[in-house]
């Protein structure tokens, strides 16, 4: 067997060493300018300076550019992950309490999400269509979350029976802005904390059919 026979493994693609570093420290490059630019649109805007992500997160400009060649294909990375981290957090809540306080603990979680959102919100509104595909993003992916959640508060009697989980992403939204009562992250969550309450009135628990 020659040497190029042993660098390769059973799909006949290379495995060197280096290249998983590569690949590796890409991803934490790529995570990490994620992660500062969220923090950075959240606190200066979507238009800051692109030095000023880079070095929060601690990489050159060259290593932005290299993962998001133009500042709306980081907007619209920053916005994915934000929904896939709220939308994942769902099935984490609920494996941990009970229906009723995991839909109230998702709820005030995506409150977290709003909150943090509202740095892109000037991207959004802009009219670029780079941006067109992501309402309906979020809602496929946060619905179906918030659903399964609702299900199950629902039929544990812990909800009330006539909610709709899309309705109900944009009621909790409207809550969060500021346009809307003039108050901050903290209000808001009292707020989406009286909405939760609401939803408990009329709950019931689900009967099986008569036999």
């Amino acid at each position: 067997m020659d040497d190029k026979s042993q660098e390769r493994g059973g799909d006949s693609e290379p495995v060197n060493s280096t290249d998983r570093r590569v690949r590796a420290d890409a991803q934490r490059n790529s995570k990490a300018l994620l992660e500062a630019a969220m923090a950075v649109f959240a606190t200066s805007g979507v238009d800051a300076p692109v030095r000023e992500i880079a070095d929060k997160a601690g990489v050159g400009v060259g290593t932005l550019y290299r993962h998001f060649p133009q500042r709306s294909d980081l907007i619209v990375a920053v916005f994915r992950n934000e929904v896939d981290a709220c939308a994942n957090a769902a099935s984490v809540i609920a494996a941990e309490y009970e229906p009723g306080e995991a839909l109230a603990r998702w709820m005030q979680r995506y409150v977290d999400f709003i909150a943090a959102k509202r740095g892109l919100a000037a991207a959004f509104s802009s009219g670029d269509p780079a941006y067109e595909s992501l309402p309906l993003y979020f809602l496929e992916k946060l619905r179906p979350a918030l659903q399964t959640l609702l299900d199950a508060a629902t039929e544990a009697g812990d909800v009330r029976a006539d909610v709709d989980a899309k309705e109900l992403l944009f009621a909790i939204a409207r809550l969060c802005s500021p346009d809307h009562y003039g108050g901050g992250p903290e209000q808001a969550r009292r707020m989406v904390g009286l909405l939760v309450d609401g939803l408990r009135y009329g709950g019931a628990p689900s009967v099986g059919p008569k036999t």
